[in-house]
């Protein structure tokens, strides 16, 4: 049990059964009409592709002094506010009035500009940028929480590993932006 990351393919995204996000893509959509901009298609992909999922388990407090000390108010709230990623440019979060996993409101955050916050936090730690190299499922995860991310930070010190908890959080929603803009796909907690 826990809360996690992970990507949604296009059939899930528009589909209105359990586990589906169809009435947020309506309405994401309807939002995105109103403001002059097309609706919103993720790619259609084979699901043998890579996927993202990663598990949201160490504290966020040293993450949040972070962002205070890096980004502005309006950029931390959509950096940690989003409950849908997408990878469309969007400045402005988007309100919808539908619960989504965790919420009672779905926020959408736009891909490209969530990515560009992350990088900012990754360069004010040094984040070594080989963590870690394969994008696995659970990747992230298993690399932090299993010993591996103290070994790393052992051999290549640097602010980035003053606190693993915060550069755990730069490295998940640095990836998930990516991953995002890579494949063309939706990000949500489930």
């Amino acid at each position: 049990m826990g809360v996690y990351l992970v990507d949604v393919d296009a059939q899930d995204w528009r589909d209105e059964h359990e586990g589906g996000h169809g009435e947020i893509a309506a309405a994401l959509d309807e939002e995105l009409r109103q403001r002059g901009l097309p609706a919103y298609e993720p790619l259609l992909e084979e699901r043998s592709a890579p996927w993202f999922e990663e598990k949201l388990s160490p504290s966020m407090d040293g993450f949040v002094k972070l962002c205070r000390a890096h980004l502005t108010r309006a950029e931390e709230e959509f950096l940690c506010s989003w409950s849908v990623l997408v990878p469309i440019a969007i400045e402005e979060e988007i309100r919808l009035p539908i619960g989504s996993a965790y919420t009672d409101v779905t926020v959408v955050a736009g891909a490209p500009r969530a990515l560009a916050l992350a990088q900012r936090l990754a360069s004010a730690i040094a984040l070594p940028p080989m963590l870690p190299a394969a994008y696995t499922n659970l990747g992230l995860t298993c690399w932090f929480l299993d010993g591996q991310a103290k070994e790393t930070a052992a051999a290549r010190p640097g602010p980035w590993a003053d606190d693993l908890d915060a550069a755990f959080y730069v490295a998940l929603y640095l990836r998930a932006a990516q991953h995002s803009l890579r494949r063309g796909c939706p990000i949500v907690y489930s």
